[in-house]
């Protein structure tokens, strides 16, 4: 692992210590770019007037030089505030807290759960009804609890409090994994197949974040974590629709900062590159291969790799972190 530590060019008053800093940034992605045998290098970028042994710094460290980071690779870290505090228990950083994960009944969403209640939080699994007995897997294998629930329903929010207050008591970490796609050229596109994909992948978690926050149910210490993709940074063919959605979550993610912030919260995004799920085994072998080797560690992610990110992020530590997006890619060959 190498992992840098940083001030921000866009803070520097002269032009010569933007430069330096800058440049920090060119050599720690061309280094990445040269590291072979699973190694890795990231950097944090801390504010001015944040120390560097700010609880976020600390945290930020801590993840990109453990196993916990394995598919992070080229990737820069914001650390804004100083806040945060180094968790009691370690190995159960979100000890005695509810995290809600939407579209847990599988891949990467129950790799979320199962992650999150490792590190001791209470799992709310949510999904379709269609999904119902692979949800009530999850949530019994990881002794949380299942709701059934379309997440683009004008009542989803509502119904998601009254379970989570009924049952909880509290909630604490909300997680916006759901996501669809409805891949085509946008000469072909339709508004069957744009439309479901834009309401599921980024209008529902506006929405229900927003009514989240009118309720008073995210407050103090809170965490939103977004699941964007790499399409959404760099675009792909046949993806103009999921693309615009997860863009559209980095935008969301970035504009909710100073309303989360005022609560005393977070939100951040992870956008996610090539990761080896039911979906994707379903593409072409040959696609499949190309899709494996177009990132600095040739290989595919795994589910996990996304969970790991996910609960720093929504850990306490990582409370001097929001309005970011970290890429879990293994530095893929587009975009930033």
């Amino acid at each position: 692992r190498v992992v840098t530590v940083s001030r921000p060019a866009s803070s520097a008053a002269a032009p010569a210590v933007a430069a330096a800093r800058q440049g920090v940034d060119g050599v720690l992605r061309s280094l990445a770019k040269e590291l072979r045998g699973g190694a890795t290098g990231n950097g944090v970028l801390v504010a001015d007037g944040v120390p560097v042994t700010a609880p976020s710094v600390a945290g930020a460290l801590h993840f990109f030089l453990s196993g916990r980071s394995a598919f992070v690779d080229g990737q820069l870290l914001h650390v804004t505030s100083d806040a945060g505090s180094a968790p009691a228990d370690p190995d159960r950083p979100l000890d005695g807290q509810v995290a809600v994960v939407t579209g847990a009944a599988r891949g990467i969403g129950a790799a979320i759960a199962r992650v999150l209640a490792r590190d001791g939080a209470t799992v709310v699994a949510v999904d379709v009804p269609a999904a119902g007995d692979a949800l009530a897997a999850v949530a019994n294998e990881v002794r949380g609890s299942a709701l059934q629930l379309d997440i683009t329903a004008d009542d989803a929010a509502a119904r998601l409090l009254q379970h989570v207050r009924s049952r909880h008591g509290r909630l604490d970490v909300v997680v916006h994994n759901a996501g669809i796609t409805r891949d085509k050229l946008l000469a072909n596109m339709t508004a069957e197949k744009w439309d479901p994909v834009v309401a599921v992948n980024v209008l529902a978690p506006l929405r229900l974040t927003q009514e989240l926050l009118d309720a008073g149910a995210l407050g103090e210490g809170s965490r939103v974590v977004c699941l964007a993709s790499t399409s959404g940074i760099a675009g792909n063919r046949g993806q103009t629709n999921y693309a615009a959605s997860k863009a559209g979550v980095v935008g969301f993610v970035a504009g909710s900062a100073s309303a989360l912030a005022r609560v005393g919260g977070t939100i951040n995004a992870v956008a996610p590159g090539f990761i080896e799920t039911d979906m994707t085994a379903r593409i072409p072998f040959a696609t499949r291969e190309v899709a494996r080797r177009l990132n600095s560690l040739q290989q595919g992610g795994q589910p996990v790799d996304v969970a790991e990110t996910i609960a720093f992020l929504a850990s306490p530590q990582a409370a001097g972190i929001s309005g970011e997006t970290l890429r879990v890619c293994g530095q893929n060959m587009v975009g930033r």
